[in-house]
């Protein structure tokens, strides 16, 4: 099915004039949503189905922000972004890892969150600095690759890797691999790898009113929860989650003053170390069914339409807040490619030992 789509691709491609491949192409037909009508099968082939194009192909693509006051719009898993800030690659505290993600975009509330944390980090705690992974893309919105959230730049990853004194080379950037803090089967910390100092840098991250929610490994989770502490009110903020053994998730509230932003509920004042931190041992420890019968095949036939096979469900921008579709046209930025087929190339994947399963 991919060549036979590669070169469907293609085929279309050489008989469209210049102007189609450029921009227009991805605002005038991609930002409808269904597949542009000049999208024709040339003789031999079965007409394209005409599915809804998701809204990852499209956010995925661009590389710059708005020039609009900053905004969240939607929520923090259907949403998008107005107004981004970069985050300088190299700080005092903090250096950017796997930055040709173009992923170290955020609401300026969240960057200058990130600079006093790293800040404090170096100068309360006595660690050299923060290794940041992904923010948000430019404009917000689905990614290609790795997050169900991080949409409206109130997300980021850090790294459980502490800085380097040195200022890392690019490769390093892009290849070098974070600590693991839990063991394979997920059922508790690394002994040799777990220290009090993992404690003292998510307690800091959980001290700053403007952070919601820290989400971790349920095995790290346990271990906190493991440790006598007279003060637990910030554990609550703590919460495990699928992943995360490599890195953990910082969220931060909605601004004051941004009333497109849809706020997540409060988590109260339960720890988390209860019946919902069984849920998740539970649910990384237990082994994945193996699939049942051959997996689905790809209508051959030429005559008729090219069907494919049942796939998870992608957000399109009909289904996000409607000025998304604003959004991602504004200016009509600079695209990482002219178009957006389903065989573009996408941003390197997660690290090596990050686990499969969808981050938050």
């Amino acid at each position: 099915m991919l060549m036979r789509r590669t070169l469907l691709t293609a085929a279309i491609f050489a008989a469209l004039p210049a102007p189609a491949l450029a921009q227009d192409a991805l605002y005038a037909g991609l930002a409808d949503h269904p597949i542009d009508s000049a999208w024709l099968a040339p003789p031999g082939f079965g007409p394209i189905v005409h599915e809804p194009i998701p809204a990852r192909a499209q956010f995925g693509f661009v590389l710059g922000p708005t020039k609009s006051a900053a905004a969240p719009i939607g929520s923090y898993a259907r949403g998008c972004l107005t107004g981004a800030v970069a985050l300088a690659p190299s700080g005092p505290a903090w250096q950017v890892m796997r930055p040709s993600r173009n992923r170290n975009w955020g609401h300026p509330e969240l960057v200058g969150f990130i600079q006093r944390f790293a800040t404090d980090m170096r100068e309360r705690e006595g660690w050299t600095g923060l290794l940041v992974g992904d923010m948000s893309q430019p404009r917000g919105g689905p990614m290609l690759t790795g997050h169900a959230s991080h949409q409206i730049g109130l997300d980021v990853d850090f790294w459980f890797s502490p800085m380097p004194v040195r200022t890392l080379s690019a490769q390093e950037r892009e290849t070098m691999e974070p600590e693991l803090l839990a063991q394979p089967d997920g059922t508790a910390v690394l002994p040799d790898h777990w220290n009090e100092s993992w404690l003292r840098l998510l307690r800091r991250a959980a001290s700053y009113p403007a952070v919601a929610r820290i989400f971790v490994h349920p095995a790290i989770k346990k271990a906190l929860c493991a440790i006598p502490m007279t003060d637990r009110a910030w554990m609550s903020k703590v919460r495990a989650y699928f992943g995360h053994n490599d890195h953990f998730h910082v969220r931060i509230h909605c601004p004051a003053g941004t009333p497109s932003c849809v706020p997540q509920a409060d988590p109260g004042k339960d720890d988390g170390c209860g019946p919902e931190l069984a849920y998740w041992q539970k649910a990384v420890s237990t082994p994945a069914a193996p699939p049942r019968g051959p997996p689905p095949q790809i209508a051959k036939n030429t005559d008729g339409p090219v069907v494919a096979a049942a796939k998870p469900h992608a957000l399109t921008l009909a289904e996000m807040p409607a000025a998304c579709a604003a959004v991602i046209a504004d200016g009509k930025p600079a695209l990482l490619t002219s178009v957006a087929p389903s065989d573009a190339p996408m941003p390197p994947p997660s690290p090596a030992h990050a686990t499969a399963s969808a981050q938050p």
